[in-house]
C-alpha cells in the first residue's frame, strides 16, 4: 500500500513564538519546494499538496514554484495529489457570484498544478454553509429539501463547471466525505461519474451521517481514488457529530485498522492513502501499521529519516 502525508502542517507555516515582524517575514519567504523536500526527508514519497496554501502564500503555485516542485518530483521519485481549496470557497451555495468565484479559485489551482501530474484532485463539493444547514435543528423533510434542492444541485453545477473549464478527467476529481450526508455525496459521484475520497476520521466522527465506516467503504470502492487516513471515536448510528475528535493518530480512536487493511488488500486497492496528521502522528501510525500488517507498508513508506538542518 502507498502511504503519504498532507503538506498542510500548520505549525510549520506559523511557528509559535514569532514576533509579528518575524512571522510576516517567514510568510514572505515561504519556499514551497523546500517545504516538500523536508517532508520527503522525513520518509514520505507521496505528498498531498494543499491548494489552501494560496490563501497565505501567493507564491506557492506560481510558475517558478511549480517548476521546482516538478524538479523535486523527478529528483526524489515523489508522487503528488492535490487537495483543492476549501477555505473561503462555497461551491454549493445557490448565490451564483459566490459559486462562480469558488469555481474560479479551484480551477486556478488545477491549472497551476497540471504540470505535476497529480494522481488525484480532492474536492470538498459542499462548504461550511451546507454544513451549517445540515446540523441545524429542523424536520427531516425540511433538511432533505434544503440539502438536495439547494446545496446538492449547486454542488453539481460547480463540479460540472470545474470539469468543463479544466478538461480534467472526471475520475481524477475525487469528492471527499465531509460534513454532508453520505448518500447525497454518493448520488452526486455516480451521476457525474466522479471519484470519491473516503475520509475515515470524518465518517467515524459522524460528519457523513449515521453510516458505518465499512459500509461507506464498500459503497465507495467502485470509484475510490484516495483515502484520508486518521482516527476518531465512532459516534454511533445516532445523528452525533464529534467535532475536534478526528485527525488522531491510528490507535487513538475506534478505527478497526486491521480490518481496513485487510479489506483494501482484498480489493487490490493501489491508490493514495494520505495521513491527515502531523509528521509525528503519521510516523506513530506507520509504526502501528507495521506491527499489525508489516507486509502492507511499502519500503518507500518506511525510509530511514534523515536529519533536517
Amino acid at each position: 500500500m502507498r502511504f503519504g502525508i498532507k503538506e498542510m502542517q500548520f505549525n510549520t507555516f506559523f511557528p509559535p513564538g514569532l514576533s509579528r515582524q518575524t512571522a510576516l517575514a517567514h510568510l514572505a519567504g515561504f519556499d514551497h519546494a523546500a517545504h516538500v523536500r523536508r517532508l520527503a526527508e522525513q520518509g514520505f514519497q507521496l505528498i498531498e499538496l494543499g491548494g489552501d496554501l494560496a490563501l497565505f502564500f501567493p507564491q506557492a503555485f506560481t510558475g517558478p514554484a511549480i517548476a521546482r516542485l516538478a524538479e523535486l518530483k523527478a529528483e526524489l521519485g515523489l508522487s503528488y495529489t492535490v487537495h483543492l481549496p476549501l477555505w473561503s470557497v462555497e461551491p454549493s451555495t445557490s448565490l451564483r457570484p459566490v459559486r462562480e468565484g469558488s469555481v474560479r479559485v479551484v480551477t486556478e489551482i488545477i491549472r497551476a498544478t497540471r504540470p505535476l501530474e497529480p494522481e488525484a484532485y480532492v474536492l470538498h463539493a459542499t462548504g461550511p454553509l451546507a454544513a451549517e444547514f445540515y446540523r441545524r435543528a429542523m424536520t427531516d423533510s425540511t433538511r432533505d429539501l434544503i440539502l438536495r434542492d439547494f446545496f446538492q444541485n449547486s454542488a453539481r453545477e460547480s463540479i460540472r463547471a470545474i470539469l468543463a473549464e479544466t478538461g480534467l478527467s472526471s475520475r481524477r476529481l475525487a469528492i471527499e466525505t465531509i460534513e454532508f450526508p453520505f448518500h447525497l455525496l454518493l448520488e452526486t459521484a455516480v451521476e457525474l461519474d466522479v471519484a470519491i475520497c473516503l475520509d475515515t476520521g470524518h465518517v467515524l466522527a459522524g460528519f457523513s451521517g449515521p453510516i458505518d465506516l465499512f459500509q461507506a467503504l464498500e459503497l465507495c470502492l467502485p470509484r475510490l481514488a484516495e483515502i484520508h487516513l486518521h482516527d476518531a471515536p465512532w459516534q454511533g448510528a445516532e445523528m452525533k457529530l464529534g467535532y475536534g475528535r478526528d485527525h488522531q493518530a491510528l490507535g487513538k480512536g475506534d478505527l478497526d485498522v486491521t480490518r481496513l487493511l485487510d479489506r483494501l488488500t482484498a480489493a487490490s486497492y493501489q491508490g493514495p492513502i494520505i495521513f491527515e496528521l502531523s509528521v509525528e502522528g503519521a510516523h506513530a501510525s506507520l509504526n502501528l501499521l507495521r506491527s499489525l500488517r508489516p507486509e502492507a507498508v511499502a519500503p518507500a513508506d518506511i525510509k530511514t529519516r534523515r536529519s533536517i538542518p
